[in-house]
């Protein structure tokens, strides 16, 4: 495993396709990376009075935390009363002893969030680990309307209903409602040494249902698993019942990939495992063509700011009470586009490495939570396995680190399957030309997108994709 990461972090941080240029000195390193991330899913009652203590699970640590809160998908002002963050003692709502901090938002404790936007938390000087369990509490004094949030945590987390005076409590006893939905917060960034992020970006499959919860088993939880000593974030930008082309549980996956991808702090890489919900769903889309169309712009919205991107195969759902052959013919010519159509830098043939061998529109029985859709844990290593391969074997898709976004600044107010190989893996790997290089002196986490063709990082250049030509050959 550690080999496999090595050459992972290589391929992510340090190409080598030619050597005859010149390299510039090191550069710092990112200022801040996404380490947890959830997709605002829709709305939810808000909770006048009450304090909600978010359980999120971090990917990569650092030396201090920045949270993003959200009013994204709220009508009217959402008054913060209290914000705080700890680490997470055991298994319930209890801080770690001297780990809680109150988050301020330009130096104060409170802010307001106008309706349809995010914000960030001011730096908050609490060191975390990679893997740690963290409290997020926000206290919301009065009622700002419908609440933004994730309603498929597969995590418990807890509500003071009487919340007032309890969010910066590390006694978790005022906490006695638990919930599995995830309010207001939907971003953890860290800053530190940490080589930048992945983003997984999909439905249900990559959200984790099937897996087990308050384990976090599902398929990013798995592939940070992978990458734990790399220092690369992974960020789960699934929701439950999303689609590609239309708006239903969550906006589309067109309308959110900026918000929900590529402003997310750090992001190198983006892997889109979405389009299933489009092919059973009410209505159901069944030209490819469409498919293809809006793979092209997410990759082309990836490519502008530099961030590479990895397809993933439709994976099967024979059994399932929504399949029918003339469907399941859908998604076969999806699945050829994603593994030839050129549109990605890379494919992770996720059908090939859960699908039955004796029943190709199926999932293998051991992977099956039972629904004939998502995956068990065990199914849902193998997709993170899929991911993992792809990353290794495509060099040329990860020749440039991603553009690095932010939220609104903070500010107060007091208001195909032939050519697969056995294990999943698809090494395809067209990417676009001139890629920028990052400069990481950027005063916030924003950066500037320069010109110069390599840059070096960790001893070793990251270059521009080459373009072969007929003067021009590609090593």
């Amino acid at each position: 495993m550690a080999k496999v990461g090595r050459v992972l972090v290589a391929l992510l941080i340090a190409l080598l396709p030619e050597t005859t240029a010149t390299a510039v000195a090191e550069p710092a390193p990112p200022p801040w990376t996404g380490s947890w991330e959830t997709a605002p899913s829709g709305t939810a009652a808000a909770l006048p009075g009450a304090a909600v203590r978010n359980v999120v699970h971090l990917s990569v640590g650092g030396t201090a935390v920045r949270i993003r809160l959200s009013n994204r998908l709220g009508t009217t002002p959402l008054y913060l009363g209290a914000v705080t963050v700890a680490l997470r003692r055991a298994a319930g709502p209890d801080a770690v002893p001297g780990t809680l901090h109150t988050a301020t938002f330009s130096g104060a404790p409170t802010a307001t969030v106008p309706p349809g936007q995010d914000l960030l938390t001011d730096p908050v000087p609490l060191p975390v680990p990679a893997a740690a369990d963290l409290l997020v509490t926000v206290l919301t004094p009065v009622d700002s309307g419908p609440a933004t949030y994730h309603r498929t945590a597969l995590q418990t987390s807890f509500v003071a209903r009487a919340g007032t005076g309890h969010a910066a409590d590390e006694d978790g006893s005022a906490y006695t409602t638990a919930i599995s939905s995830w309010y207001y917060v939907t971003g953890v960034d860290v800053l530190g040494s940490a080589a930048g992020s992945i983003v997984a970006f999909g439905d249900s499959l990559t959200d984790g249902t099937g897996s087990t919860p308050d384990t976090n088993r599902r398929w990013p939880d798995r592939l940070a698993e992978r990458l734990s000593g790399d220092r690369l974030g992974v960020l789960n930008a699934g929701i439950a019942g999303n689609r590609l082309l239309r708006d239903g549980a969550g906006p589309s996956a067109l309308a959110r990939l900026d918000a929900d991808a590529l402003d997310r702090a750090g992001v190198r890489v983006l892997i889109v495992l979405e389009g299933i919900n489009d092919i059973k769903g009410t209505p159901e889309a069944t030209d490819p063509a469409a498919f293809a169309t809006a793979y092209r712009a997410l990759v082309a919205g990836a490519h502008a700011r530099g961030i590479r991107v990895v397809g993933v195969t439709l994976t099967p759902y024979g059994g399932h009470p929504a399949y029918t052959l003339a469907r399941e013919a859908v998604r076969q010519q999806v699945n050829a586009f994603i593994r030839t159509g050129g549109a990605f830098d890379a494919v992770a043939d996720a059908d090939a490495a859960v699908r039955d061998p004796a029943a190709p529109e199926r999932i293998l029985p051991g992977y099956d939570p039972g629904d004939h859709l998502h995956f068990n844990d065990t199914g849902m290593r193998a997709v993170a396995d899929a991911v993992a391969r792809a990353l290794v074997v495509s060099r040329p898709a990860f020749a440039a680190p991603g553009a690095r976004g932010t939220a609104r600044p903070a500010t107060h107010n007091p208001q195909s399957a032939a050519n697969s190989t056995p294990d999943g893996t698809q090494p395809h790997t067209t990417a676009p030309t001139h890629a920028p290089a990052i400069s990481r002196h950027a005063k916030n986490s924003a950066s500037t997108l320069e010109p110069p063709e390599r840059i070096v990082v960790r001893s070793a250049a990251i270059a521009s994709p080459c373009r072969p030509s007929r003067s021009r050959s590609c090593r």
